[in-house]
């Protein structure tokens, strides 16, 4: 790569990459922001976001 980094996963234009990222945003939407709606600000999504991420990484059971 030019900036002199590699990819993390995958290979360049690899479609398992896409479907990855897809089942997380999905579940994302479906266990934070469809639950909770309305939000009543950026603010309140960026700080569920991260309070989610936290969760998503250290607390939850990871098969």
């Amino acid at each position: 790569m030019e900036a002199g980094i590699d990819a993390s996963i995958g290979t360049v234009g690899d479609a398992l990459d896409n479907a990855l990222m897809e089942s997380q945003i999905g579940l994302y939407k479906t266990e934070l922001i469809k639950p909770r709606r309305p939000w009543h600000g950026l603010a309140d999504v960026e700080l569920a976001t991260a309070e989610w991420v936290d969760w998503f990484n250290n607390q939850r059971l990871h098969t």
